[in-house]
């Protein structure tokens, strides 16, 4: 059985750096992405997966220096190439693999993630140095990321070629975000046993009952659920009517476990240490089968 298999949750670290969305330095800083680091380790969480587009860097640099720092057990540790128009060639690849990896401070990462697919250069010549990156030892297993239904399955038939599994997709899906679901994505993971990650599993904390349309959250992140705050509410009272007959559990915790329900492995952002106690909270229960159709039918409106 496989590690990815065997995860119920992970850590997300898009807001450890720099950036515009999570204003990393505004109530937050690298002490505090630290002790989330610690806590989410004694926690149970095991996978930690960012990108080197995060923080420009950042985000890896500071996971690297934690796993120095902090003695923990096992970590599964997953990052991601970002393909960008200006890298033509795709020798590109493992010279950013081995950025990564610099900043990590590790020999191999864990999963190594293909960002998005980029045209014009062809899902065949990003695949082959992907495989070429397990082969050298510089990966242990090729996920891949924002990949449609096709995209994805050309990406694991040009793997399989090369004698490696394609490990999974990562898909941004929440209640509020059930496109990679209704269009069959999921399933499809399901059946050719390829894991599908679900990032921003919260709704970019949408879900959390923290805003509404008279408080809308701060910078780029009022734009993405523009006009959708006040039919998120409704689903929000449905989340904490459900969670106090769980025991007390919060919104996230309901909203996260539904996504357990449905056999995605969710990997909620923290930038602190009581978010991701919370988030952990998530884990070890589940949802009655009447409770997971009675949110799959509040949220079917949201369809993006």
């Amino acid at each position: 059985m496989s590690f990815l298999s065997q995860q119920e949750m992970g850590l997300g670290t898009w807001a450890w750096g720099k950036g515009q969305v999570w204003g990393y330095g505004q109530g937050y800083n690298d002490q505090d992405l630290k002790e989330t680091f610690r806590v989410a380790l004694n926690s149970g969480i095991q996978l930690f997966d960012t990108a080197e587009v995060y923080g420009d860097g950042q985000s890896e640099s500071f996971l690297g220096r934690f796993l120095k720092e902090i003695k923990s057990g096992k970590t599964y540790i997953a990052t991601k190439f970002a393909p960008m128009p200006w890298r033509v060639s795709t020798s590109h690849l493992i010279k950013a693999l081995k950025a990564s990896l610099s900043r990590l401070g590790l020999k191999s990462v864990d999963l190594y993630q293909m960002h998005w697919a980029s045209p014009p250069r062809t899902l065949k010549a990003w695949m082959e140095p992907m495989a070429q990156a397990v082969k050298e030892g510089l990966a242990k297993e090729i996920g891949v990321s924002n990949f449609s239904r096709s995209q994805m399955l050309r990406a694991q038939e040009v793997l399989g070629t090369q004698g490696v599994p394609l490990a999974s997709n990562q898909m941004q899906y929440s209640l509020v975000r059930r496109k990679n679901e209704l269009n069959g994505l999921l399933d499809e993971c399901k059946r050719t046993n390829i894991r599908f990650i679900a990032y921003s599993p919260l709704g970019m904390g949408m879900l959390s009952g923290k805003y509404s349309p008279q408080n809308p959250p701060s910078g780029p992140r009022r734009l993405f659920y523009f006009g959708q705050l006040a039919r998120i509410q409704t689903l929000v009272g449905k989340l904490k009517a459900l969670g106090k007959n769980h025991g007390g559990k919060t919104v996230n915790q309901v909203a996260l476990n539904w996504l357990l329900c449905k056999g995605a492995l969710p990997i909620p952002g923290a930038k602190t240490a009581a978010q991701v106690r919370e988030n952990a909270g998530a884990m070890g229960w589940r949802l009655e089968k009447a409770q997971v159709e009675e949110l799959d039918e509040a949220s079917r409106v949201f369809k993006g």
